[in-house]
């Protein structure tokens, strides 16, 4: 698996960020009122942001093979790195949907459900990109080393 680019991310995001300020839009035109972002959104995003930067500083020595602990098998640092990929996607689509919608939304912001929403979303829109950063950090501590650098690490040594 290749590492993730951020130009990936952002173009990921820039499509996220065109369907959310096309919802908005539409939204506003047709009904005439702001799309409603419960801030229930904004807290799951910020809790699987929360627990990605857990999983990550967990494990960090593990994956590190750090003295004294235990090394993470090698299927669930295979999963880890895949887990950490989706996450830092997925993030970028949702921090790009948010912006867009709350971008969309600035037009309704005299109102009080255009208040909240622009709220809503920056809210959401940061806690996707604490998620992306999350993600962005456990993919790297799942890199392999480089070639010169596995002696150091204690990598090349199998265990029978």
């Amino acid at each position: 698996m290749k590492p993730t680019r951020i130009r990936f991310l952002l173009m990921i995001a820039l499509i996220g960020g065109l369907a959310g300020f096309v919802l908005a839009s539409v939204m506003n035109g047709q009904a005439g009122r702001a799309v409603p972002v419960p801030y229930l959104a904004a807290f799951t995003l910020w809790l699987l942001a929360l627990a990605l930067f857990i999983w990550a500083y967990l494990a960090k020595p593990r994956l590190q093979r750090v003295p004294g602990s235990v090394p993470l098998a090698p299927i669930v640092a295979a999963r880890t790195a895949a887990l950490a990929m989706a996450a830092s996607r997925t993030g970028a689509l949702v921090a790009g949907f948010y912006i867009g919608l709350g971008v969309g939304t600035l037009p309704d912001l005299a109102t009080p459900a255009g208040t909240s929403t622009v709220w809503s979303c920056g809210a959401a829109a940061l806690g996707a990109i604490a998620l992306v950063a999350a993600a962005l950090w456990l993919e790297h501590l799942c890199r392999l080393p480089a070639e010169g650098d596995s002696q150091e690490s204690g990598l090349d040594k199998v265990s029978p």
